[in-house]
This record gives structure tokens, C-alpha cells and sequence, in this order.
């Protein structure tokens, strides 16, 4: 049962949102000597809080997953099997009940009373994933992407900006801007996993009438767009990394696809070839082709 439930809430995805809450706490905000407003036992109460709304968006989750669940992972399924329907609901409604009664408790401490609207929504937005919007194209990847952004805006909201004074505005702000980025980077990741998940549940999706991008436009185009989302992830990294000189490559692409469309295709097809490698071996032989691909 306590194996089952833990499965059920996706443990190994709770703890690495504590990791990264008390990474920004500990490990950001204090190694910099930044101010904050919570204190230790308030911090624990947010992270608690921020558990028992994720744990609950996965429970409600399961609950409606079940046909699709059927066919993409029949060996996996909890609800129905380890834990009956009814009592996933109780843990439901409990985990969310204390979710957003801590997060009010904790915009009153704060003095930001309006926050607490943040947990409801939040929460409600998790129900209508899991009922509704999840069938929608793009529209679920894009706002649970932007509820998993909310763990990392979530600190700042309030151990950051409560502490916002005229003298450390500068550097509350500084710091905060690193909160966002981290925050967009964990939307597009997300959203990149969002989209891997659809093509590995494109049969269960498309037997339950669902849409999805696979579904939509086919696992072959829906692998094309995954790939070229990774480069959109790693394009900026390299930019930070390298600097900005890598980008005159890309200009060059264009008159690259002109040379080669003038002049290489007519020779490729004239030959019946396809690929420069195999241009290689009709020219020499095997071994050049060979050794010209391991070496790219």
C-alpha cells in the first residue's frame, strides 16, 4: 500500500522538487547574501505545500489516465489494481485541502494575502489538465510546462520579493531575473518531456480520442520537432558559452542550399546516390566510405 502510494504520487518527481527549492533557498539566496523573508519552518511549510498540490495534480491524474493507461502501461497502472478509485480521490481532495490551506496560511505570515489565489488556481488548473485540457493540442503541454516553471517562480514570489527594500532593490532584482531564467529553462525542458511522453503514449492517446502532436501530424514530423527543439535548447547554451560568432554558420546556410541544390543534386541523381557516403563508395570504394563516416 505505502509502495503503491508512493508510485502513485510520483516520489522520485517530489523529491527533486524539494532538491531544487532548497537549492535556490540555500545555495542561491544565502551564498549571495541575499534577504528573504522566510524563515527555516516557513520554507518547509512552502515546500510541503508545493508537494501536496504536485502530489495531488499526479493522483487526479492517474484517476482520468486510466483507459489510455490500459494500453500505454498495463503492467503500471495503480488505480483500479493497488489503490481503488475512490480512495485515490480521498487522497486527493486531502493532499489538495492542505496544499492550498498551508499556502494561505503563508500569504497572511507574508502579508500578501492575494497570493494564496496563486494554490487555487494552481490547483484548479491541475483538475482541469487531468479532466480536459490535456486533450487539447499544445495547450496541456504548454500549461503544465508553465506549472512546473511555478516550482521555481513559487521562492521568489515569497522568500524573495517580500524582502524587497530601496536599498537591496537592485540586487533582489538581479537575482530575481536568475529566478525566471531558471524558470523558463525548466518550462522549455518541460515542454520538451511533454512532447516525448506523447510519442511514447501516441496509441493509447489516439484509442481514447485524444490530440496530440504525434497524433496530429505524424511520429515522423512529431521526431523532427523534438529534435529540433533540442537544438533550440542547447543553441542558447552555446551562445553563453562560446559566444555569439557560431551565428554566422547559420547565415551561410542559405548559399550553402543554393551551391548544393545547383550543384551537387544533379551529380547524386545522375549517379542514383543519395548521400555523399555513398557517392564515396562509388567513386573509390567500401573502406572510403567507411572510414569518411567514422570520421564525421
Amino acid at each position: 500500500m505505502i509502495y503503491s502510494s508512493l508510485k502513485l504520487v510520483r516520489f522520485p518527481n517530489l523529491i527533486l522538487i524539494i532538491l531544487i527549492q532548497v537549492f535556490i533557498k540555500y545555495f542561491l539566496f544565502e551564498r549571495f547574501g541575499i534577504a528573504t523573508t522566510l524563515t527555516d519552518f516557513q520554507f518547509l511549510l512552502l515546500c510541503l505545500s508545493t508537494l501536496c498540490i504536485a502530489a495531488a495534480g499526479n493522483i487526479i491524474n492517474d484517476i482520468y489516465d486510466q483507459e489510455a493507461d490500459l494500453i500505454n502501461k498495463p503492467n503500471k497502472i495503480i488505480i483500479g489494481k493497488s489503490i481503488s478509485e475512490k480512495l485515490g480521490f480521498n487522497f486527493y481532495i486531502a493532499l489538495t485541502i492542505l496544499g492550498v490551506g498551508i499556502g494561505f496560511y503563508l500569504s497572511n505570515i507574508i502579508k500578501r494575502p492575494g497570493f494564496s489565489a496563486m494554490f487555487i488556481i494552481i490547483s484548479a488548473l491541475l483538475y482541469l489538465y487531468a479532466t480536459y485540457l490535456k486533450n487539447i493540442i499544445i495547450l496541456g503541454n504548454i500549461l503544465i510546462s508553465c506549472l512546473v516553471a511555478m516550482v521555481i517562480l513559487i521562492i521568489g514570489l515569497y522568500d524573495l520579493m517580500p524582502a524587497i527594500t530601496p536599498q537591496n532593490q537592485p540586487t533582489q532584482a538581479v537575482m530575481f531575473s536568475i529566478i525566471l531564467d531558471y524558470a523558463l529553462f525548466a518550462f522549455l525542458i518541460n515542454w520538451l518531456r511533454e512532447m516525448v511522453k506523447d510519442q511514447q503514449d501516441v496509441n493509447g492517446d489516439f484509442n481514447t480520442g485524444r490530440n496530440s502532436i504525434p497524433i496530429a501530424i505524424g511520429k515522423d514530423r512529431a521526431n523532427k520537432l523534438i529534435a529540433s527543439a533540442i537544438t533550440f535548447l542547447s543553441t542558447p547554451g552555446q551562445a553563453y558559452h562560446d559566444g555569439m560568432g557560431f551565428v554566422q554558420f547559420y547565415f551561410g546556410l542559405p548559399i550553402a542550399m543554393v551551391i548544393i541544390c545547383m550543384v551537387f543534386i544533379p551529380i547524386y541523381h545522375k549517379l542514383q546516390v543519395y548521400t555523399a557516403y555513398e557517392y564515396l563508395e562509388t567513386r573509390f570504394d567500401l573502406k572510403t566510405r567507411t572510414l569518411t563516416a567514422l570520421l564525421f
